[in-house]
């Protein structure tokens, strides 16, 4: 298969790699001293268990000069996929299919969503339509990583854990071409499934990167010290209960409860969540797809959030600082 994955970094690495190394044919797209390094001597990904893969992958910088595939991975994160948009059409075909992998809620959320707000366009998440209008929603396969990783230094991701991409159609039925994809990512080495309500297992995984991903940016943290300190555990707790009041009144059923949801992210251990690795490198913060867009959603059905509203607020003006400042913020020993 031909394969484009959009953005190198800890899942599009990932991916990008075992893809190759499954006898597909993968083309990055990345910036930087990422880029340079993946020409110059390939990608390797530090694989949890101990395990190096490595993969000689075709490497550019512009997306518009690769072809037609027969898959796009958009691994950029939320607030770069505007920067991206307008080209993934050069790259598809007839059948081409898209797989969004960011974290958080998409902005694709209430398209072929089949409920009251049908349609109805996030302005948190596409505020100028650019992705709506840009982006084929007929090609878009829904996907949630449960995988953890980081960039451990230009051309090496690191791999923390998990392996699980489960996947499903926006409007909920069974199709053959996700049957394709987790046949592609199960022979890739990965944990794929097709399920049915892909925005339910989308709440699953926001759940906790709403709640311990700006806790761990202000306070430079990692996910066990966060569960094992009770101030930020009953906080993260206290997000958690307002993010389930919005996602119920949105018909979501959350598969597990909160306790065993903290409990899983305890069991992560020192994990610097990826808000915080973007905080010390001096990277945007993904604020909107993971915290302000259950802000947005609560206005939308009625449901007050002034804990998500508080925690919001100051994560966005601690990456308005940065930016404003150029400036990164990483914690030393003495």
């Amino acid at each position: 298969m031909k394969i484009c994955v959009v953005g190198a970094g800890a899942i599009g690495g990932l991916l990008a790699v075992h893809l190759s190394n499954s006898g597909n044919d993968v083309t990055v797209v990345d910036v930087g001293e990422h880029l340079d390094a993946i020409k110059s001597g390939g990608l390797k990904v530090l694989m949890g268990d101990g395990s190096e893969h490595h993969a000689h992958l075709r490497a550019v910088e512009i997306s518009e000069d690769i072809g037609e595939q027969d898959l796009v991975i958009l691994a950029v994160k939320a607030q770069v996929l505007p920067l991206v948009a307008t080209g993934i059409s050069k790259m598809c075909g007839p059948d081409t299919m898209i797989l969004p992998v960011q974290n958080g809620l998409p902005w694709w959320y209430f398209q072929k969503h089949g409920g009251e707000f049908e349609g109805h366009r996030l302005e948190t998440l596409d505020p100028t339509g650019i992705l709506t209008e840009s982006i084929d929603v007929d090609r878009i396969i829904g996907c949630v990583v449960f995988p953890a990783g980081e960039i451990a230094e230009p051309g090496v991701v690191r791999h923390i854990e998990g392996n699980r991409f489960p996947l499903g159609e926006l409007d909920g039925n069974e199709s053959e071409r996700v049957e394709s994809l987790v046949q592609l990512l199960t022979d890739a080495g990965f944990k794929s499934f097709q399920i049915s309500d892909i925005r339910a297992e989308m709440w699953l995984k926001l759940w906790g990167n709403m709640s311990f991903n700006p806790i761990s940016a202000m306070t430079h943290a990692t996910l066990v010290d966060i569960c094992q300190f009770d101030l930020t555990r009953t906080l993260a707790r206290t997000l958690m209960e307002e993010a389930q009041d919005v996602a119920n009144k949105l018909g979501i059923t959350f598969r597990v409860d909160i306790d065993r949801r903290i409990g899983g992210a305890e069991k992560v251990g020192a994990h610097k969540t990826s808000m915080l690795q973007d905080v010390e490198a001096g990277r945007t913060l993904e604020i909107d797809a993971i915290i302000a867009v259950v802000a947005e959603l609560g206005r939308l059905v009625n449901i007050p959030t002034p804990s998500i509203d508080t925690v919001h607020a100051m994560v966005a003006l601690l990456d308005e600082t940065l930016r404003k400042q150029n400036g990164i913020v990483r914690l030393t020993s003495q």
